[in-house]
């Protein structure tokens, strides 16, 4: 398995189509007072800067850094061509994100393959580097851009081996070697744990990734359900998933949209305001996809980063807005406790195809709201996103 992730990617794209900014440091991001960084390249890195800090601390670590706002568009653009530049290694590539892709190489016949017969697994992963040098080699000559490649026999240890060494490195882990470097080291390394699971982990006496590898499973799962065992597999370098195809597809898991706000917000009907847009925002975007979600979530963070998270699965099915709202509010009266808030949003997991469902509790009872809801799509689909919009939004 190979694990591609592009080297900074947004600061890279926007350094490509803008040469004057060669050399420069470069932060990508949202430009506005509450805005965050959400890439910078490496001129940047050494001032302290990193993806996901707000832009006013990264202005004055570095305030002769070139500030550019993100163009999704842009990004899409490349991202697809250096998909197409994977597919032609091996049709089994899956898109992990905007700039990340996982790719299987074990039904490729590729120059130095080993034969089924061998059995060590450094040997068999270090065939794979010619081919790893290869893709990278391809990307920068038809992208122009650089990616970084971690090898190794699961997608997991692949991702965990990318990081290691970046820019333009490759990295091939086998399993043994992905426990002898990282075992010794902290458990916030292991992709996928943040700072709050972490402090969880102390209190348990897990400080490595080693410990937390060889901690009885049953006291994992009593503290932290299906998570903790997923977190032991992860340590231990065990992964099962395969890499799913992009002409499979990938199962859409949830449909969400936050906001950073322009300033703290304490008033509540201000607040509730912006739950209302944004579960508009997340119905529709249910039914053009086609979906319907059971579970009901509501994120907030306060002025001090600290983010809160808290859901709520429903009776049925939904895709109306309405009723995304009525729970999402419903979440911010029981679980917000007046602090100013820096950021809020909506999403809905749980998700199901549409097709053949039927919403008994709402739709059973009132067609006419689910003829008023393709009215509104259909609207908006001919005169933009603005061209109806509730009154509770103009708050």
């Amino acid at each position: 398995m190979l694990h591609l992730d592009m080297d900074s990617f947004f600061a890279s794209v926007e350094e490509k189509l803008n040469p004057r900014l060669k050399g420069k440091p470069i932060l990508v991001g949202g430009t506005e007072r509450r805005g965050v960084v959400a890439s910078a390249n490496y001129a940047a890195r050494p001032f302290g800067i990193h993806a996901g800090m707000p832009m006013a601390e990264a202005r004055r670590l570095c305030p002769h850094a070139v500030f550019v706002e993100g163009n999704p568009q842009k990004y899409v653009h490349t991202s697809l061509q250096f998909l197409d530049v994977l597919k032609s290694f091996t049709p089994a590539v899956e898109p992990f994100s905007i700039d990340e892709a996982f790719l299987d190489l074990t039904q490729v016949p590729y120059p130095g393959r080993p034969s089924p017969e061998e059995r060590d697994p450094a040997v068999i992963l270090d065939s794979a580097i010619p081919v790893a040098h290869a893709i990278q080699r391809a990307v920068q000559r038809r992208v122009g851009l650089t990616a970084t490649i971690g090898i190794a026999p699961n997608k997991y240890i692949a991702k965990m081996a990318s990081g290691v060494q970046k820019p333009r490195g490759l990295t091939v882990l086998t399993l043994e070697r992905y426990r002898e470097r990282f075992w010794e080291r902290g458990v916030q390394e292991l992709w996928g744990i943040g700072e709050k699971t972490k402090e969880a982990l102390a209190k348990l006496g897990i400080r490595t990734i080693g410990q937390l590898a060889k901690f009885p499973r049953e006291f994992l799962t009593y503290h932290f359900g299906l998570n903790g065992e997923r977190m032991q597999e992860a340590a231990l370098g065990r992964d099962e998933n395969p890499v799913i195809p992009y002409y499979e597809g990938v199962p859409v898991k949830s449909m969400g949209h936050e906001i950073t706000l322009s300033e703290d917000v304490s008033d509540k009907e201000a607040l509730k305001a912006q739950l209302l847009r944004l579960s508009d925002m997340v119905g529709r975007r249910l039914r053009a996809d086609g979906y319907l979600g059971r579970i009901i979530s509501v994120k907030i963070r306060d002025s001090k980063f600290r983010t809160t998270i808290r859901q709520r699965a429903l009776p049925e099915v939904v895709d109306d807005e309405h009723e995304i709202f009525h729970t999402a509010a419903l979440l911010l009266e029981e679980h917000w406790d007046g602090r100013p808030l820096r950021l809020i949003g909506v999403s809905v997991s749980g998700l199901v195809s549409a097709a053949g469902h039927y919403q008994h509790s709402l739709f059973g009872q009132d067609e006419h709201r689910r003829k008023l809801l393709e009215a509104v799509d259909s609207l908006r689909d001919r005169f933009g996103e603005t061209s109806l919009v509730k009154a509770g939004v103009l708050r």
